[in-house]
């Protein structure tokens, strides 16, 4: 919001004032100010909640005080749009940098640097690998990288900062990785800060290739579970990285009211290959890459529903695979991620040869009511404004009664994923969208 008003002040000249729940406003007019938006927004505050409040409820926060200055809220909004700037107003230029913390502590007991780096928020608050200047050059031996080459460049939240291979590295080491993982961690860097948003936003690690067998990744029984060294390290870093280098604090840079527990570890995983039934290529082949690719990838998402029991042939999995993605927030796709037992199933016995087959199949059997379509905050934010732009298939569900039945999934966004041991014939649904992979091999 700050940047849109930003917009409207600067390129249009035209005065602005931020509306924002009371709940973000001390970020919008403290935090954001100071290092992201780098112009003075005038804000007024309303009560929180604001979404699924009757309008009799907004006609209240509109005919009562504002939450910043306490005066009625339309004298409010007037004043801040016609009383001339205070000199920290008249500030014209770019944000500042956030202070960076020292490359080097100073020396101390290992409880006191433990307590620290707690109390900086550099931690997910499990006891961390103290990263020393010999741990860290002991983990830049992994790749072929020099210290200081930048990963990224991150420009939000808080300024620019420059993501280097040393400071991955330091994340690496905090998180108790070996020197042969680095070249996984500094691929996954690339997508570094993970989704985060005032909900209950996760992440989801997706790893393809011979990097799989290589490190010795679990991709069979247990696969999503505590069960493993590499899953739990790689996606621990992940966290790790995204709240250093990427600034991700409560209360301070994020405003989650629940969170996620999956950001722990961020679901990671690496698909079973080998298991896949003919025909049903690997996901990092089904996105252009060769076999041979060493791929990882990062999803966004929030819901995973388990099918809790065996597959059962009165019902068939395909069957309930649709009727559990109904309850999904409604974007475009998601993924199902299944014991390669299913996928045999699905194969042999319901004649799906290929992942493709059984996204199109979903795709044109998961419906929602419009009602239920919009119902969920994070799709009305998306694309209420596309709706109102006009564009199809948005504007047209606007136009729907809310007992209208619709099919907003599209089989190039349903993504088929085979983890698992073969224990059991269960899977799992979820909203969680796939991005775009990125290459192992070319950071070591």
């Amino acid at each position: 919001m700050s940047q849109h008003c930003k917009t409207l002040e600067h390129d249009y000249q035209i005065p602005t004032v931020g509306a924002a729940a009371a709940n973000i406003v001390k970020y919008a007019m403290g935090y954001n100010f100071l290092y992201t938006n780098g112009m003075p927004i005038r804000y007024v505050g309303f009560p929180f909640p604001v979404a699924g409040q009757p309008k009799s409820v907004h006609r209240q926060y509109i005919e009562g005080n504002d939450e910043v200055s306490g005066k009625p809220m339309m004298t409010a909004i007037m004043d801040a749009l016609t009383q001339p700037p205070t000199e920290e107003e008249k500030y014209a230029g770019p944000p500042p940098e956030a202070a960076p913390e020292p490359r080097l502590l100073n020396p101390d007991t290992a409880d006191n640097l433990q307590r620290l780096f707690k109390e900086k928020d550099w931690t997910d608050y499990n006891p961390i690998i103290l990263p020393t200047e010999e741990r860290v050059a002991e983990m830049l031996t992994g790749t072929n990288r020099k210290p200081d080459d930048v990963i990224k460049e991150i420009t939000w939240p808080g300024g620019k900062r420059l993501f280097t291979v040393e400071k991955a590295a330091v994340c690496a080491v905090m998180a108790g990785a070996k020197k042969e993982y680095l070249p996984l961690i500094l691929a996954l860097a690339t997508q570094v800060p993970f989704g985060n948003s005032t909900s209950s936003m996760a992440n989801m690690i997706l790893v393809n290739g011979p990097i799989r067998n290589e490190l010795g990744m679990n991709d069979g029984g247990n696969a999503m579970g505590p069960h493993n060294e590499v899953n739990a390290v790689i996606g621990r870093v992940f966290t790790l990285m995204s709240k250093t280098a990427g600034n991700l604090h409560h209360g301070k840079t994020t405003f989650s009211s629940l969170g996620s527990n999956l950001q722990y570890n961020n679901l990671c995983i690496a698909e079973n290959e080998e298991a896949l039934p003919e025909g049903w290529d690997p996901f990092h082949v089904q996105m252009g890459f060769k076999p041979s690719d060493s791929v990882v990838t990062v999803g966004t998402g929030w819901t995973y529903i388990s099918s809790v029991g065996e597959v059962q042939t009165a019902y068939p999995a395909h069957f309930l695979m649709r009727d559990y993605m109904r309850s999904l927030s409604g974007m475009r796709g998601g993924t199902v991620l299944m014991d390669p037992t299913v996928a045999a199933l699905l194969k042999d016995e319901q004649g799906f040869k290929t992942k493709v087959m059984l996204s199109e199949w979903l795709a044109d059997n998961v419906e929602k009511t419009v009602a239920s379509f919009w119902g969920n905050g994070v799709v009305s934010t998306f694309f209420t404004s596309m709706a109102y732009q006009g564009l199809e298939p948005y504007a047209g569900y606007l136009k729907m009664p809310g007992d209208k039945l619709i099919k907003p999934m599209t089989a190039r966004g349903i993504q088929i994923i085979a983890v698992g041991g073969g224990i059991q014939t269960t899977w799992f649904v979820t909203d969680f969208g796939l991005g775009r992979g990125v290459l192992v091999d070319e950071w070591r």
